[in-house]
């Protein structure tokens, strides 16, 4: 609905989905979080020592995962742009988004906008394990981990209260505070946390599960219900910290939730699969281009471009991931093989 509700204006639709939600990139950004701690929490315990070689191998599954796909869209943004199929800005792309740097430290805009949260997963992926790596060297693989996933935490929020700016409107805000990399790496930083609960204290994160989700819905009806400015230094500092705490606690119940079966189970798990792609593709691709070139005429077409806007994304997204991130998957596992037989 962000990326598309401008082609349901004027129709019974608008609004939808009539209530308040918390932002769905923080809720991702805690799942990320948790998804990559166990994966690390499983390297590092492993009997061999987190060895250089293990944090490049680490490196090489991540990347093989999100960088191929990544620059294919990226050319494909400069295309469109380039070209003017879409009325963004030229002259904002640079060898940053090559690097992940465009909103590193300084906002970024004008130009593939939705990037920016990608570039927070690949510092992640960057400053977590090397900060687990040289940690490890001088204590337990458990107080290591715990030692980073508080940094994570910690030093974002510390950041964001030294750039604090009681004169700032909406819209810095939101490229400032919300969407540069230095600013919201402790959102994944929770998602760590609960990887080391998980996997260091299973009986307190299965007893509390319910008494935790209970706590984690209070604190979203908390954050939905308090409505401060963005020039208070909640909205700037404490707002993007109680975000996904809130999500941390909602994350022991819902993990105990075992796959299901039937049409639905189905539709969760392929929407789940080519969910990265829909990501990159469908608001300057797929809304940009409905919007500068097909714009909507009233009630009805609206709900039909909507409908067309929703079969492109899905259709192209699963035809992204069969063809190009799944075979470069099979490589990736392929080549992991082979390193694992001739290791062995």
């Amino acid at each position: 609905m962000g990326h598309g509700s401008f082609m349901l204006n004027d129709t019974i639709f608008d609004g939808f989905p009539y209530f308040r939600m918390i932002d769905g990139v923080d809720i991702f950004f805690v799942l990320s979080g948790f998804l990559i701690g166990n994966i690390l929490l499983k390297t590092i315990n492993e009997k061999e020592n987190f060895s250089a070689l293990k944090l490049l191998r680490f490196w090489k599954r991540r990347w093989f995962r999100t960088l191929p796909n990544y620059y294919l869209i990226l050319l494909a943004n400069y295309v469109v742009v380039k070209n003017g199929i879409i009325h963004e800005k030229i002259d904002r792309f640079s060898f940053h988004f090559i690097t992940f740097t465009q909103n590193f430290k300084s906002p970024s805009y004008g130009f593939f906008w939705e990037s920016w949260s990608l570039s927070i997963e690949e510092w992640f992926y960057l400053f977590s394990p090397i900060l687990i790596f040289i940690f490890i060297r001088f204590t337990t693989a458990k107080i290591s981990f715990l030692t980073v996933t508080l940094i994570m935490i910690l030093l974002p929020l510390v950041y964001r209260y030294f750039i604090y700016d009681p004169n700032i409107d909406h819209f810095w805000w939101d490229v400032t505070f919300r969407k540069t990399v230095i600013c919201r790496l402790d959102s994944i930083g929770y998602g760590l946390l609960g990887g080391y609960a998980l996997h260091y204290l299973p009986h307190f994160w299965s007893r509390l599960k319910y008494y935790s989700f209970l706590a984690g819905v209070g604190l979203i009806l908390l954050i939905l219900n308090y409505d401060a400015p963005v020039t208070s230094l909640y909205q700037q500092t404490i707002f993007f910290s109680i975000v996904p705490l809130s999500v941390l606690l909602c994350l022991p119940l819902m993990e105990s939730i075992k796959k299901g079966k039937g049409i639905l189970s189905f539709a969760v798990q392929h929407i789940s699969k080519i969910s990265y792609s829909m990501y990159l593709i469908n608001l300057a691709l797929v809304a940009e281009v409905i919007r500068d070139n097909y714009a909507p005429t009233g009630g009805v077409d609206g709900i039909i471009k909507y409908l067309i806007y929703w079969t492109v994304v899905v259709v192209v997204s699963t035809l992204l991931y069969k063809y190009f991130e799944k075979p470069i998957m099979n490589l990736r596992d392929k080549n992991f093989r082979i390193f694992n037989a001739l290791k062995g």
